[in-house]
């Protein structure tokens, strides 16, 4: 009578080891999907570096703007003030 239930412990904790280690094995999988996504936005084409790098480019290019429209201005005054001229305002 006895050896019936010693059976069905044994079978129990076989499978008991073998579902935690098919837990850990999944839950594994999940840690190293969630790496490479984070990876991939931190590295790949849509990066956090891309959109600093894309961040500093659109101050420079603002910068530029500004300094053009400055020049501009000057050189158009200049210009007026060549021909002997008013610049209408």
């Amino acid at each position: 009578m006895q050896k019936r239930p010693d059976e069905l412990s044994g079978s129990l904790a076989k499978r008991s080891w073998w579902h935690e280690f098919l837990r850990y094995v999944m839950w594994l999988f999940v840690l190293i999907l969630v790496s490479v996504y984070i990876g991939y936005l931190l590295f790949g084409p849509n990066s956090l570096e891309v959109l600093l790098q894309l961040n500093s480019q659109e101050k420079a290019l603002k910068r530029s703007i500004q300094y053009l429209k400055k020049e501009n201005a000057h050189l158009q005054k200049e210009y007026f003030e060549l021909k002997q001229l008013e610049p209408e305002q």
